[in-house]
């Protein structure tokens, strides 16, 4: 009797479940701390934890991270945002580095915490201000949800850089065994 050989399975969506828990943490952390720092603050109101140099002073930014834009761009950064968290959702599955996964879900995380404000906040549905309130010396002001985008977005840039690394490795020493 011949056995069937069967051919290996590849994992289907082998980080799916890890980028989903990802984005929802970062989504209830980003508004959870800016549930607290309403709270805890009247807008305009600072809250000096080191000095001038680090404070927390509560806005509501209309514009993009760091400020960019105005009022009238608004619309603009809550459609960009929407799209790409739904373009994560979707290429999630096929995402089989986990280093990128975790990068990609990051930003889609801090995505999906400012979405939320830009939906459900004033002055209204699809245009609501974005609470920002971490101050950095002279630097902008901008929340966890932005600061989860700055440090997804360079995890993925350096998971790009080492995966292509450990593939022109893995070929270089498939040559060298072939010799």
């Amino acid at each position: 009797m011949t056995r069937l050989k069967t051919l290996p399975t590849r994992r289907r969506a082998p980080y799916l479940r890890l980028m989903l828990l990802i984005i929802a943490a970062v989504v209830a952390f980003d508004q959870a701390s800016k549930i607290a720092i309403e709270a805890a603050l009247q807008p305009g109101q600072a809250l000096h934890i080191i000095g001038d140099w680090f404070r927390f002073l509560l806005v509501y930014n209309p514009g993009a991270a760091f400020s960019l834009g105005g009022e009238s761009s608004t619309w603009l950064f809550t459609t960009f945002q929407l799209v790409f968290l739904v373009g994560v959702l979707i290429a999630a599955p096929r995402i089989d580095d986990r280093f990128q996964a975790i990068a990609l879900a990051m930003v889609a995380g801090g995505a999906g915490g400012n979405l939320v404000d830009r939906l459900l906040r004033e002055p209204g549905f699809w245009f609501g201000h974005v609470v920002d309130f971490i101050s950095v010396g002279d630097f902008a002001i901008f929340n966890v949800a932005d600061s989860f985008i700055t440090v997804g977005v360079a995890l993925f840039l350096l998971a790009v850089f080492t995966e292509e690394r450990r593939a022109r490795k893995a070929d270089a020493q498939e040559a060298d065994d072939e010799h």
